[in-house]
């Protein structure tokens, strides 16, 4: 998930944009707030990925389902934030 104002949306985005051209991932719209776009790795991805990850993707997905909802938008907030300092960071030492 892609936080709106995130300082390096425009990099993501084209990110993204160029792994759906390529059919790595799909966007869907997120079910409770439209300001978030969902990203899903496709059924091609999933094929493609060496062996070993699909067990590691599983058990990422049974953990983020044993999150409480409540609790969600709060690691959310947290992860776009790192994410947005990790991207600060990184545009710092490419200068």
């Amino acid at each position: 998930m892609v936080a709106p104002g995130a300082s390096s949306s425009g990099a993501v985005t084209m990110l993204v944009d160029r792994m759906e051209s390529a059919g790595w991932v799909r966007r869907s719209p997120h079910p409770g707030d439209r300001r978030y776009v969902l990203i899903e790795l496709t059924p091609h991805a999933v094929a493609a990925a060496p062996e070993g990850l699909a067990a590691y993707h599983a058990a990422i997905r049974e953990v983020s389902l044993a999150v409480p909802a409540a609790e969600r938008e709060i690691i959310t907030g947290y992860l776009t934030a790192a994410a947005a300092a990790a991207a600060a960071a990184a545009d710092q030492l490419a200068r």
